[in-house]
């Protein structure tokens, strides 16, 4: 039986606010960010719903190690993720669902 990926993945507010996080389906995770659903919650507060930057990792402790790694950067570092692999801060999820 072949495993699910699992994705980490950056979103951004339209002020830039960062949010990294790590999940085995993209598009659902995409849509639940983008619905803000707990007014409690970060991702509600902050509103970023644009997806900057994405990772496949091939299994779930990979995409923990990587997730938390980038949670470690300082903010000028993950800038320069984003800045070196989606220079314009395209939605890369614009056209989905």
């Amino acid at each position: 039986m072949r495993q699910r990926p699992f994705y980490v993945y950056i979103l951004a507010s339209d002020s830039r606010e960062l949010y990294v996080g790590i999940t085995n389906n993209l598009v659902r995770r995409v849509v639940e960010h983008r619905e803000g659903r707990d007014p409690f919650r970060y991702v509600f507060r902050h509103a970023p719903t644009r997806l900057v930057h994405v990772e496949a990792a091939g299994a779930a402790h990979d995409a923990i190690r990587r997730e938390q790694q980038l949670k470690g950067w300082t903010r000028r570092r993950k800038l320069a993720l984003i800045e070196r692999t989606n220079p314009q801060w395209e939605d890369l999820a614009a056209h989905w669902p």
